[in-house]
C-alpha cells in the first residue's frame, strides 16, 4: 500500500480549493468596484467576474502509477453583460448618468465560497488520516 500517492492527490486538491477561494476571494471584494486594478478606468469597464475550473490530465510520471491524477486550476473572466445603474452623483457615470457595475453576484460567490472551504476540508481530513495510518504502521512496525 502506498499511503504517498494518496496524500500527492490530496496535496493535489487542496492546491487547486485554494486557488478556487483566491478567485472566489477577489470576486467577493471587487463586487462593488467600478475602477479597474490600476486605479484609472480600463476601456469604461469595471471589474470583471473571473472563474476556475480544473481538468485532469495524466503525465508520463503519473502514468506509471495510474493512481495518481494531477489537476490543474486555471481561471478565465466570464464576460456576461455587465450591470447598468443610473447614478449621476457617482464619480465614474457616464453622461447619461449610468454607472457600469461589475457582473458578481455575491450570493453565488457565498455558495462558491463554502462549497470550496468544505471541499479544502475534507481533502485536508484526508491528509490527516493518511498521516495517522503512515503513523500506525511505524508502531506496528517496531
Amino acid at each position: 500500500m502506498n499511503l504517498i500517492s494518496g496524500i500527492d492527490v490530496s496535496a493535489s486538491a487542496l492546491n487547486a480549493q485554494k486557488t478556487r477561494l483566491d478567485i472566489v476571494a477577489q470576486n467577493i471584494a471587487n463586487a462593488q468596484t467600478t475602477r479597474g486594478p490600476t486605479g484609472g478606468l480600463t476601456s469604461g469597464r469595471p471589474f470583471r467576474l473571473k472563474r476556475s475550473w480544473s481538468t485532469a490530465a495524466v503525465t508520463p510520471r503519473t502514468a506509471a502509477c495510474r493512481s495518481r491524477a494531477c489537476t490543474w486550476r486555471r481561471s478565465r473572466t466570464i464576460r456576461p453583460p455587465d450591470k447598468r445603474v443610473y447614478d449621476p452623483q457617482h464619480p465614474d457615470a457616464d453622461s447619461t448618468g449610468t454607472v457600469t457595475m461589475p457582473n458578481v453576484n455575491l450570493a453565488y460567490e457565498m455558495v462558491d465560497l463554502i462549497t470550496a472551504t468544505r471541499a479544502y476540508e475534507a481533502n485536508l481530513s484526508v491528509v490527516k488520516s493518511a498521516k495517522q495510518m503512515a503513523l500506525k504502521a511505524l508502531e506496528i512496525g517496531k
